[in-house]
């Protein structure tokens, strides 16, 4: 029987009885052949009360300077659509022709040209103390649909693209859709969100300058400082950093991804700090350059990422104290150097399906992980600098005198169907690659399989199951594999001066010749099959099609 995530069921029926209590319905564009009150989505938002719906006809709704929001003292987080009222319903008519669209009013939908572009404002400052602002003289970017800490908003059964980060590359623009409750705060801020039948992507990538980054969208459907939410039946593609992305909410994430699908992007999905219940569902991650990665860092604070149920209680999923759960998702060839990718999103490991950096806790079980030329499951070590490095063992010595060392502990892999990963031929290439430079609280394998039976690939990875069937907290020793280990930096690109390691003592793996941005699968993302489904009636849905 499917599960089904009890607090989506109990937030759905409280926003029913909302849309059924004399909630307004305000209408964007028209609907056919019937006109809304409102041209703009901006101008519905503003005019909407807590509760209220707001439909969107079909059409490219264009962002320019002159209509751009960005919260009250934060100028930082400008956006296209800034949402600050909770309990908002916002519903496209059709998932790909109601398109939010980033490029400048004039051009074609979701332009590929240069001169379409909206680069955001400029000499954007703050008082805010948030220490991540665009650059005097330099393009701050855009973001798209944003809601600011506001609670419970569920946007729906549309399209985003084309809100570029600026030349400073902070992630604090660039991101299509974006639940943010106070970036760089170290704060959860908001609570409760339903994204679904959403496409977020980009068609436009300009080259490096001497002053920043590539200039290109950075995150496609994005939650971050957030506690309580799902995302269903949605795609992302094309984002130099990743397709999803839930950071920031420390051990109360309550998060659940289901229905999703992320290719062409650095990371399919990225999660820095995001722990406790967190689940990620019957979905697909294809053609990244690494289909999936979670991992400890400094930088959406507070560190580290653990999955360990709050309160040490017990997952209804695994049946442990691990409330982090990757499960019955297919992750497959994951092998795309050509793909817009920048910062340490960058580092992440071509022909890699699933990886684990620093992390602790989490559980990988019941997937589908294949064709994935370097390795299906990579767990290892993350390595930053500076502070917090909370979690972490600071001034490590491998790292230098101000090096962070998030090392991985208590993650188990079960259940997983493994098959012909590995391709590139280095010898820990295969189905599962780890390491870890400290003892500590042991990882576990058990009941993974590879397809046409047989052992796992490489011998290390059949030893892992072997060796470590069990995780029961005991603490073992640091597993420092060697080879695995330079492999993985020559893979990554990250440098670290250790007397007597090699840099790739096998050969490189591939790198970027061209990158390609593709267009949306349309055929194959099927728009909401009711957009009238639980609506108050209003003009374009009448109280038989509610």
């Amino acid at each position: 029987m499917r599960r089904v995530a009890v607090g989506a069921v109990v937030l759905g029926v409280c926003w029913v009885l909302a849309g059924a209590a004399g909630a307004t319905v305000l209408r964007v564009g028209s609907f056919h052949g019937v006109q809304g009150q409102y041209t703009s989505i901006q101008a519905a938002v503003n005019a909407a009360k807590p509760g209220d719906w707001i439909l969107i006809g079909p059409g490219d709704y264009k962002t320019s300077l002159g209509s751009v929001h960005a919260p009250k003292g934060h100028p930082g987080f400008p956006a296209g659509v800034l949402i600050t009222t909770r309990d908002l319903h916002i519903r496209g008519m059709n998932r790909n022709t109601v398109i939010v669209d980033g490029t400048k009013p004039g051009s074609a939908a979701c332009s590929r040209q240069a001169a379409a572009q909206n680069f955001g404002p400029r000499n954007v400052s703050s008082d805010s103390g948030y220490a991540i602002q665009a650059s005097a003289d330099h393009d701050a970017g855009l973001n798209g649909l944003m809601v600011w800490k506001a609670s419970n908003v569920s946007i729906e059964n549309l399209t985003a693209c084309n809100f570029l980060g600026g030349r400073d590359g902070d992630g604090q623009t660039g991101n299509e859709i974006w639940w943010n409750g106070g970036a760089e705060s170290g704060k959860v801020g908001g609570h409760g969100f339903s994204g679904s039948y959403l496409n977020a992507t980009s068609t436009y990538l300009a080259g490096k300058s001497a002053a920043g980054e590539v200039s290109a969208a950075e995150y496609g459907i994005f939650s971050s400082n957030w506690s309580g939410g799902t995302w269903d039946n949605s795609y992302a593609s094309n984002f130099n950093d990743s397709g999803f992305y839930i950071g920031a909410c420390q051990q109360v994430c309550d998060q659940t991804m289901d229905h999703t699908w992320a290719e062409y992007n650095a990371l399919g999905y990225s999660g820095s700090n995001s722990g406790g219940k967190l689940v990620i569902e019957n979905s697909q991650f294809d053609q990244n350059e690494n289909g999936f990665s979670t991992n400890s860092q400094n930088g959406d604070n507070p560190p580290p990422q653990n999955g360990a149920c709050p309160g040490n209680g017990v997952s209804p999923i695994t049946h442990t104290h691990s409330c982090w759960v990757f499960i019955h998702n297919d992750v497959h060839n994951n092998n795309n150097p050509n793909v817009p990718a920048e910062g340490s999103a960058a580092q992440g490991p071509v022909g890699t399906g699933v990886s684990v950096a620093g992390s602790r806790n989490d559980t990988i079980m019941d997937n589908r992980i294949v064709d994935n030329d370097a390795w299906g499951v990579f767990l290892v070590f993350y390595p930053d600098s500076g502070k917090p490095c909370t979690g972490g063992v600071y001034g490590y010595s491998l790292l230098g005198p101000k090096g962070c060392l998030f090392d991985e502990s208590g993650d188990a892999v079960l259940d997983n169907q493994f098959g012909h990963n590995g391709s590139y031929g280095h010898p820990t290439n295969g189905d599962i690659g780890q390491i870890n430079l400290l003892s500590g609280p042991t990882d576990c394998y058990s009941g993974n399989t590879e397809i046409g039976g047989g052992p796992l690939r490489p011998a290390d990875a059949a030893a892992l199951q072997t060796t470590y069937p069990v995780c029961n907290g005991s603490v073992v020793p640091a597993n420092v594999n060697l080879p695995f280990f330079e492999e993985g930096l020559c893979d990554t690109q990250v440098k670290i001066s250790v007397p007597g390691l090699k840099n790739c003592p096998t050969g490189p793996y591939p790198r970027v010749t061209r990158i390609v941005m593709h267009p949306l699968p349309t055929k194959q993302l099927k728009t909401m099959p009711n957009p009238c489904a639980d609506v108050p009636a209003n003009p374009w849905c009448t109280r038989k099609q509610a």
